[in-house]
């Protein structure tokens, strides 16, 4: 390898650079079209770049391409002596392989569109591999935007729609460049020709344009009289054949000239032959070869004599046409075939073509995928606009159909909801004049149907299936709701599901029919759309189907949606008629409130309302409604907010209506937790700290705190997944006190905030949210640490907002636990209350959950109840008292009598203990005291004669 890289090394030192000349052209490209001259290997007509001992990627010693690096770099540098060595040395075949191998590497760089039903390709309900980023649709050079998406229409409705420019237009970035008459083409020679044709292939993304240029290019080369060009259609499948891209070009012709529609099957005639196999063709006199079809000639009455056809391939070597020229100029009156030099200069034009065929289809299906999503973008955009109500979703579907698909009527058929649950059961293929039962007729519930003539008619559609020419019953529509197939059928007649008696009945012939079912984002069959008879007359194709289908999927999202927004607002409606019912049933009846209205009103003093000793046992019901009204008045509350004393009274029935008759969090806990409040507010002075506004809060939500309390916790509605734990996914139950607060002030008859300003009662509903959802103590855990580090740095006055909020909440902790400061009889009794409820819930966590309770819930350790108490009060109480004293002095009491009854549940809690384990130990005597009898009694009796 050393003595092999040497070599060149020294001929390049010996020569001062110079090389031989087929060196240089294997520097400028590979060479398809022949061998350089001086070059002993022959041309094979195959790449000959892995031959080449220049190409860098096929180096493989460091050595050389390093040497070879080094040359090129110096050309690089010295562009005079390369140009005029080129022009001095280059032949004809390396100046075609220069073009050739520029014109494919710049057709290879383009991008191909991808199928949207190729495997790699990715679907709406897939997540891409990568996120796509707004930057990747920068166009370089063109102002880095490929221009609005979003356009205004005459009226001044935005549209994906582009309509005042052409999307062909708009993608020809190139400028436009002023061609060389015939007269000047056929005064150049080869190269120049060429030259043109690479130009035009830049310059032109036509396909008709550019074919035609080449053609006239081909026709002057090889003196043909005239030339055509065919296109392969439908490739692999059972209706392919070709169609004449152009016809009969001369060199005087003009494109809209050449523009026939001819169709010749695959495999017939001459050119379907070349096709076929790929093989060249060049016969002096077409009518004495077998394969020629002289039907054209006697259309046209032209007569053919001598042809040269061709294939077209793309760069994978696949044929997609056929190009050829007919009659030698010259030879009018004797049969010459095409020379072979013609065939070369044809065979080298036609590597242009295929390439700018390759780059034209790559071109048109870019515009034309461009606009069919400006057409599908506009579709979802109208669909989303309309979804009031099914019939007028449909009708836009309909019009948007017939407009987009050029048919004469459409029909859309909504699945009925029961036929979809066996979908199998419904369809049963009928005969014709057999009589439907009642389980196919219901197979749609709806049928709505629009023709071509009504689009002038703006009118709205009734959507009754009266008339209908696709009755719910029909056969095709049935099938395609049932499997979800998709029908396209060219001729109606000839389809055995097809009833002929719906044209009879209607006098309308139906033709072709394409019906495709509609379905939702999750692939339930939501109805089916049926179009008929296409405007041209020819049976519906697959692009058709394609752009149906993805029409369908847009109309399929619509419908769904609609029928959601419908029952929605069903819901919404019922919701709304179960509210004013429940609004009837639970509020007071207007006639309690007169009577309660009429009770004379204890004062407070005579109540001792004021006295954080106050115990509620003992009172009857009228009484703590009495009670109630004494603490709103003496807060002067009526008075500044203008309330209704009628009103009130109603409203405090209400919330007393709405408390269920559990064993502790019933309405004498919210009487009691308020009339804490109170005496905090008026004899603890926090009245002081706080804004009227918030001082109402915290009354109203004292007293609607646990308003529908069920007697379970929190963790209870979310084990046993009820219905408020799937509403409310935090505190829950304090949610739901506070939604029921709402609706009883709402509610006829009353409303106690009625005369606040909106300002008013924006913040006086957020206050009492905030008072009800901090009894949560949940969030009491959350929120007391920032409460208690204020206290600590001697915070008294709360004036920031958030402080205050803090304030209440803490304030609203400590009334609901406030029974621990009462005095010990009270305090003892409540504490049996409490664990009774908890007993209960144990219970039915063992029935219906099936597990065992925690202690606090299991009747079975009802002796832990003063320990746990002890526990309860050391975690949650004495610290909410603690922080509450040191903030106002005059709060003392509460946390005197929290500790009192601390220390009466550390004492109970020594004695139960030692009871318990005494009782434990008398259970286990007794089995082995009985065991010592049974043994007595069994000697005795043996002892006996």
């Amino acid at each position: 390898m050393q003595a092999e890289s040497a070599k060149p090394k020294t001929k390049i030192c010996s020569e001062s650079g110079s090389m031989s000349s087929h060196q240089v052209g294997d520097r400028m490209g590979p060479r398809p079209g022949g061998s350089a001259e001086g070059s002993k290997e022959p041309d094979n007509g195959k790449d000959q770049s892995r031959k080449d001992p220049s190409r860098k990627d096929n180096l493989q010693d460091p050595a050389l391409k390093a040497e070879y690096e080094k040359m090129e770099s110096w050309l690089d540098g010295h562009p005079e002596f390369t140009h005029a060595y080129f022009a001095r040395k280059a032949t004809r075949s390396m100046i075609d392989g220069w073009y050739i191998s520029r014109a494919m590497s710049q057709s290879s760089n383009m991008p191909i569109a991808e199928s949207p039903h190729s495997p790699n390709s990715s679907s709406g309900s897939n997540t891409p591999v990568r996120k796509v980023s707004a930057s990747e649709f920068e166009v370089h050079g063109s102002g880095g935007s490929l221009g609005r998406m979003v356009t205004q229409t005459t009226d001044g409705s935005p549209s994906f729609l582009n309509t005042k420019q052409s999307i062909t237009n708009q993608g020809r970035a190139s400028p436009t460049r002023s061609r060389k008459t015939i007269t000047e083409l056929k005064q150049l020679d080869d190269r120049q020709i060429l030259m043109e044709l690479v130009k035009d292939i830049n310059n032109d993304l036509d396909l008709n344009s550019l074919c035609h240029k080449i053609l006239q290019n081909v026709l002057i080369l090889t003196k043909a009289d005239r030339g055509s060009l065919f296109l392969i259609k439908g490739k692999g499948t059972s209706q392919c054949c070709l169609i004449a891209k152009l016809f009969d070009v001369t060199c005087e012709s003009k494109v809209e000239e050449t523009k026939k529609e001819v169709r010749i099957s695959w495999g017939k005639g001459i050119v379907g032959y070349v096709a076929e196999t790929g093989e060249t063709v060049n016969i002096a006199n077409a009518y004495e070869d077998p394969r020629f079809n002289n039907e054209i000639d006697m259309l046209t009455g032209y007569k053919t004599r001598s042809m040269l056809s061709m294939p077209i391939k793309d760069l994978g070597g696949d044929v997609i046409g056929v190009a050829q020229v007919i009659n030698k100029i010259g030879c009018k009156d004797r049969y010459e075939a095409f020379t072979d030099s013609d065939e070369k200069v044809f065979c080298q034009y036609l590597q242009f073509c295929g390439i700018g065929i390759n780059n034209a289809k790559i071109y048109e299906r870019a515009t034309l995928e461009i606009r069919r999503n400006q057409v599908l973008l506009e579709l979802a955009k109208v669909l989303f606009e309309e979804q009031s109500t099914l019939s007028s979703i449909v009708r836009r579907i309909m019009e948007l159909t017939i407009s987009l698909m050029r048919c004469e009527r459409c029909s859309v058929l909504v699945v009925d909801e029961m036929s979809k649950k066996n979908p199998d059961e419904n369809y049963v293929p009928r005969r014709k004049n057999r009589r439907r039962s009642g389980q196919e007729t219901n197979l749609f519930s709806k049928v709505f149907e629009l023709a071509y003539s009504d689009l002038e008619n703006k009118t709205a559609h009734n959507g009754n299936s009266t008339g209908c020419r696709f009755p719910i019953h029909i056969g095709i529509t049935g099938y395609v709701a049932t499997t979800g197939e998709t029908l396209n059928i060219p001729d109606s007649y000839k389809d055995s599901r097809f009833d002929p008696q719906v044209d009879m009945d209607t006098g309308f012939h139906t033709k072709q029919m394409l019906c495709m079912p509609i379905k939702n984002g999750t692939g339930d069959i939501e109805g089916v759309s049926l179009l008929v008879n296409k405007l041209d007359g020819t049976p519906f194709n697959k692009n058709d189907e394609d752009l149906f289908e993805a029409f369908s999927i847009f109309c399929g999202m619509g419908i769904h949606n609609t029928q959601m927004y419908e029952q929605v607002c069903r819901a919404v409606a019922k919701q709304r008629v179960a509210l004013e019912t429940l609004s009837y049933h639970a509020t007071a009846p207007q006639e309690e409130a007169m009577r309660l209205k009429k009770l004379p009103v204890p004062s407070c003093a005579e109540l001792k309302l004021d006295t954080f000793a106050f115990s509620e046992i003992g009172m009857t019901e009228d009484e703590t409604l009495t009670a109630s009204l004494r603490m709103f008045l003496e807060l002067d509350l009526l008075n500044k907010f203008r309330i209704n004393y009628e009103n009130m009274c109603r409203w405090l029935l209400s919330v007393r209506k709405n408390y269920r008759n559990v064993t502790y969090h019933n309405w004498r806990h919210a009487f009691t937790v308020t009339q804490t409040m109170f005496s905090m507010l008026k004899t603890g002075g926090l009245a002081k700290k706080l804004s009227d506004l918030e001082v109402m809060a915290l009354m109203v939500g004292s007293l609607s705190h646990d308003l529908d309390h069920r007697g379970t916790t929190n963790n209870f509605q979310v084990m046993t997944e009820s219905p408020l734990a799937q509403l409310y996914s935090t505190s829950t139950m304090e949610h739901h006190h506070f939604d029921q607060c709402i609706m009883i002030i709402n509610s006829k008859g009353n409303e106690i905030f009625t005369n606040l300003s909106p300002e008013e009662y924006s913040a006086i509903i957020r206050f009492l949210e905030h008072a009800i959802l901090a009894t949560d103590l949940a969030i009491y855990f959350k929120s007391r640490g920032e409460f208690f580090k204020l206290v600590k740095e001697g915070q008294k006055e709360f004036k920031d907002e958030d402080q205050r909020d803090l304030l209440r909440g803490m304030m609203m902790t400590a009334c609901d636990v406030s029974a621990i400061a009462k005095p010990w009889e009270v305090q003892k009794k409540v504490a049996e209350l409490v664990m009774g409820e908890f007993f209960e819930q144990g219970d039915l966590e063992r029935q219906t959950l099936n597990r065992e309770p925690e202690d606090m819930m299991n009747r079975e350790k009802h002796y832990l109840l003063p320990k746990m108490q002890v526990g309860f009060t050391d975690a949650i109480c004495l610290p909410v008292y603690e922080s509450l004293v040191k903030t106002e002095p005059k709060l003392t009491p509460l946390l005197g009598m929290c500790r009192d009854n601390r220390e009466h549940w550390q004492e109970l809690s020594v004695v139960s203990l030692q009871k318990h384990e005494q009782e434990v130990k008398e259970k286990e005597k007794k089995p082995n005291e009985k065991d010592i009898d049974e043994t007595e009694a069994s000697t005795s009796s043996r002892g006996k004669p």
